[in-house]
């Protein structure tokens, strides 16, 4: 409801609020997956409103989803070819060899050790925990080179154990990738973001510092 945001090319910014806050609403109305009924949504200044989905992906906008949805039967290798295939101009061509270049290849193995599953191409999907699944979903957003990454509760359902690495993994990862990420663990969120939206009933309640935000009478009153 008249949201508005401004986020800064390599920011860490976090939307948080109670269930039902409108924040996985405003992640697709950014991405497309649903139309904003006003308003513009802008990537690096040029206005993607009315782009469809995989044309604001091959923008340099990638995201992760809050319920792991993978191909169980395909091994780690597999998935991360098909996740780069899609925004390729061969991807639905019934010709030639379905094989990445090796510039393709490097990208799928750089974005697999960024999410530390380096060792991980030959084994198969189902055989992973559930903390290296999610991990292969942000291999898989990652093998993109996205500009823009939205991580909707990237550590929903994970161990504390699990929770660390996730948050070690977003930590590492270069500036030159703006993230905005939706989580409910605030100690992790807020030791992850330089700034921080909160949201209640869709709309933005107060937007601050990490600090700010735990001190903040509003955000303790509807959600912390």
């Amino acid at each position: 409801d008249s949201v508005s945001l401004r986020i800064p090319a390599g920011q860490r910014r976090a939307v948080i609020g109670p269930n039902g806050a409108g924040k996985t609403t405003l992640f697709n109305a950014i991405t497309g997956a649903v139309r904003a009924t006003s308003g513009q949504v802008l990537l690096n200044g040029a206005d993607i409103t009315r782009r469809t989905v995989h044309g604001r992906a091959h923008l340099g906008l990638s995201r992760t989803f809050q319920i792991t949805n993978l191909f169980p039967t395909l091994t780690v290798a597999e998935t991360m070819r098909m996740a780069l295939r899609g925004l390729l101009p061969s991807r639905l061509s019934l010709f030639g060899a379905d094989r990445l270049s090796a510039a393709e290849t490097g990208r799928t193995e750089t974005a697999l050790g960024l999410a530390r599953l380096a060792g991980a191409p030959g084994r198969l999907v189902r055989d992973l925990s559930y903390g290296e699944q999610r991990q292969l979903e942000l291999a898989m957003a990652l093998a993109t080179q996205p500009r823009l990454l939205l991580l909707d509760e990237p550590a929903a359902g994970l161990s504390p154990a699990e929770r660390a690495v996730v948050s070690d993994i977003i930590r590492a990862l270069p500036r030159s990738i703006t993230i905005v990420l939706i989580e409910h663990d605030m100690d992790l969120v807020l030791s992850l973001v330089d700034w921080v939206t909160c949201m209640d009933n869709g709309r933005v309640l107060v937007e601050a510092a990490p600090d700010a935000i735990r001190g903040d009478a509003r955000v303790q009153d509807i959600y912390l």
